[in-house]
């Protein structure tokens, strides 16, 4: 592993869009024949899975392994940082644009990039796999990872077909969302991705019961999924709901690595 020892002052800050999200999903991929006919190699946005390195992807591992800079909020770089001998480029939200300029400049120079993203890009991972895209002058490629999403469907017996999945992990306004989780709740399952802290198990389910769903109906909360202190606390709404209020980590029965399942 290989530390940053610059500060990035002389690298330019790239202009990050306003939505990011939007920005990364206006368009598909191009197709990877004429990404190569381009000549140009693609920075590859790679999902890391839940945290347990066991649960990372071969093609994820080797990518790793192969980046001569890697990219990534603290939290999820530290994950893998045994895996990769890459630089190491950390961020958090206020320092997110002098990161991605640092990592850009490597990219320029021919480095191979990688950003890391927890989980799986595909969700919650749009808005910095946006802030990427904007940054570097390469095709971005994106890694699908496996997801704590698919964890907590396994670990609740919920088949993805048959459920409503909605982040609430993302800024802005969640009334789309909400919406949709109240229109589905009881007749499919529901897997819901909190936001810590103001819209945590506890709020989705009171939101829930107020819009007349069933208090008795089975809700299963899973935390630090794959994790050595994994931890699944099976109740009902109601008792969930009973434990609404507040936008602190002292608020809530449950740690910002949850995912909630109502059971249709």
């Amino acid at each position: 592993m290989t530390g940053d020892d610059s500060d990035g002052s002389d690298d330019p800050v790239p202009d990050l869009p306003d939505s990011p999200a939007e920005a990364a999903s206006a368009a598909p991929e191009p197709s990877r024949r004429d990404a190569e006919s381009d000549g140009e190699p693609p920075v590859h946005a790679v999902g890391i899975g839940p945290g347990n390195t066991e649960f990372l992807t071969r093609r994820a591992g080797r990518l790793l392994r192969e980046a001569d800079v890697v990219v990534g909020f603290e939290t999820v770089v530290e994950f893998v940082a045994d895996e990769t001998d890459a630089e190491l480029i950390t961020c958090g939200y206020r320092d997110e644009p002098a990161a991605l300029g640092r990592f850009a400049a490597r990219v320029a120079d021919g480095a191979r990039g990688v950003a890391v993203l927890m989980g799986d890009p595909n969700h919650s991972g749009y808005q910095f796999l946006g802030k990427v895209e904007a940054a570097v002058d390469a095709p971005v490629r994106v890694v699908p990872g496996i997801s704590s999403v698919q964890m907590a469907a396994s670990r609740a017996r919920t088949p993805l077909e048959d459920s409503v999945f909605e982040t609430l992990h993302v800024r802005g306004d969640l009334s789309s969302a909400l919406a949709r989780l109240r229109e589905a709740v009881g007749d499919r399952h529901l897997i819901v991705i909190p936001r810590p802290y103001d819209w945590m198990p506890e709020d989705v389910a009171a939101d829930l019961v107020d819009a007349g769903a069933d208090r008795t109906r089975e809700a299963i909360v899973c935390e630090r999924l794959t994790h050595p202190d994994e931890r699944i606390t099976r109740t009902d709404l109601g008792t969930l709901a009973d434990g609404a209020g507040g936008d602190g980590p002292d608020d809530t029965a449950f740690s910002d690595l949850s995912v909630l399942v109502v059971r249709a």
